[in-house]
């Protein structure tokens, strides 16, 4: 699922801060941008492993328009995180699904191209993402 980020600029004397909105308390910084980023990846698993204990589905993500209106943000960059939230879903069941060939050879194909553990997962998050926006 992508998520927006927000991004506070840093120089060589300033870190780089990054605040993922929609996730609570997923807010970290880093010498670089590319540290920055790979801690709001693992802070962001952090948070959402912490609301799946507590029961609580990933939250879904907001459209970057909306956030920006948000004077908390003012002044902030914007990027997206891609994040897999089928492991902060619950417990997993096996159902049998029909599909034509065309579109499981282009599910298999971005599996592969993408950093998507299966077409399960693949499965999962489009469903999930489809019913976060209705």
């Amino acid at each position: 699922m992508q998520y927006p980020i927000c991004i506070e600029w840093g120089d060589d004397q300033t870190a780089f801060g990054i605040q993922i909105p929609d996730i609570p308390n997923a807010v970290t910084a880093g010498d670089t941008f590319e540290q920055a980023y790979q801690s709001a990846v693992e802070v962001a698993h952090i948070m959402l492993e912490e609301l799946a204990e507590l029961g609580e589905p990933p939250p879904a993500p907001s459209s970057v328009e909306q956030l920006k209106s948000n004077p908390d943000f003012a002044g902030m960059g914007w990027g997206f995180i891609d994040i897999d939230v089928t492991s902060y879903l619950g417990k997993t069941e096996k159902v049998n699904v029909t599909l034509p060939s065309y579109l499981v050879s282009q599910i298999d194909s971005f599996v592969k191209t993408h950093s998507v553990k299966s077409r399960s997962a693949f499965l999962a998050s489009a469903a999930y993402e489809k019913l976060a926006k209705s």
